[in-house]
């Protein structure tokens, strides 16, 4: 795997060399290389159990590597504990003192660090203005809302005035509009106060809305890495296709090879596809990845072209109503289902199920994975 490089005039707030993680026979990690840049919103995105939460929390000391070495802008700091390390974390759970105000709750990190009261207090009470909750300090937590309780969990992280902030799941817990709301306000709050956050999730539109940059973690290996969205517009692995965005998947085989794209075999039909740099050879097993959205309908009559190398024949299944949008469900005959998306109501006349349809798209729209 190689390192992400980053163009910055600082050091990298997070550089993970070679890094693995072993629970004896199970590898949760297996030889990490990332780097994120000073002030950047990041996000390790990737199925529950795939290793991005003890990437996370071997970031912030609470797991040691079993190899490889973990650098926070610069230095060495595998080894030390997280209260040594510039990183403070927020938890899935909420971890409030229920017998604390607020104001005390944010304080408190703070009062354990030898503070003076009075100054924790003036301190947090202006860290609960920057995460909006100003006017809140002598309530206790639970006369707070769902992202109250998370605002007084940032607020208290945020008031230790460390540089990297870690979020593990920090949504998971709010019903769906909520966790919209406080994405938005979590990359606004990131921006106004120009830390570094790395924040794990398995929400795909949640990681798409926060971040600069995405890494896909699964398996214990960071599978894919770039801006959000190159990730979601032009995945390289076909985990990453699978993973975000609402892709249809093809598998095939490869009949042609030419300078620049090649013929692969999809269910009785030749498809023509980019290589876009990637090797292939004739008979190769491949895969192929393109989105919903991309896949226009229509019906299938003497009038389609079945040799443009950019459509494919089946039979309409159903259409699912999903509000804004509709799903178009198809089936190949080799039994696979592809989906085109479209705005609901935007096709008018809908085929009955059973009816031959074609699916058709831009040359540049379906991609080509051989791994």
């Amino acid at each position: 795997m190689s390192e992400t490089t980053i163009a910055t005039d600082k050091a990298p707030a997070v550089e993970v060399k070679n890094l693995s993680k072993h629970y004896g026979p199970v590898k949760a990690l297996r030889n990490v290389d990332l780097t994120i840049a000073a002030g950047e919103y990041f996000v390790l995105l990737g199925p529950s159990g795939g290793g991005k939460t003890t990437l996370l929390r071997t970031i912030g000391g609470f797991h040691k590597p079993t190899e490889g070495q973990v650098l926070l802008h610069g230095r060495d700091m595998s080894h030390l504990p997280p209260d040594k390390r510039p990183t403070t974390m927020v938890f899935q759970a909420y971890a409030l003192f229920p017998h604390m105000t607020v104001l005390q709750n944010v304080s408190y990190g703070l009062k354990v660090a030898g503070i003076d009261r009075k100054q924790a207090e003036e301190k947090a009470a202006a860290m609960m203005d920057v995460v909006g909750l100003s006017g809140f300090a002598e309530r206790k937590p639970h006369e707070l809302s769902g992202g109250q309780q998370q605002r007084v969990q940032l607020a208290r992280a945020l008031v230790l005035d460390r540089d990297i902030l870690l979020l593990d799941e920090p949504l998971a817990a709010l019903d769906a509009q909520l966790r919209k709301d406080m994405c938005l306000e979590l990359k606004h709050l990131q921006e106004k106060v120009g830390i570094t956050f790395i924040h794990v999730t398995h929400n795909q539109e949640e990681a798409m809305t926060v971040a600069d940059r995405i890494a896909l973690v699964a398996d214990g290996n960071l599978v894919e890495h770039g801006k959000a969205r190159d990730i979601y517009r032009a995945p390289v692995k076909k985990f990453t296709a699978s993973f975000v965005g609402e892709n249809n998947m093809l598998s095939g085989r490869v009949s042609d090879v030419n300078g620049v794209s090649c013929t692969v075999d999809v269910a009785g039909s030749q498809l023509v596809v980019q290589k876009r740099g990637q090797q292939v050879a004739h008979g190769q097993p491949v895969d192929l990845s393109i989105r919903s959205e991309l896949v226009q309908l229509s019906r299938a009559n003497g009038s389609n072209n079945a040799g443009d190398g950019h459509s494919i024949l089946g039979s309409y299944d159903e259409a699912v109503y999903l509000g804004l949008t509709t799903s178009h469900l198809v089936r190949l005959p080799n039994g696979v289902e592809m989906t085109s998306r479209t705005i609901s109501d935007a096709v008018d006349d809908l085929p009955t199920p059973g009816d031959p349809v074609r699916l058709h798209w831009q040359p540049e729209a379906i991609r080509l994975h051989t791994s």
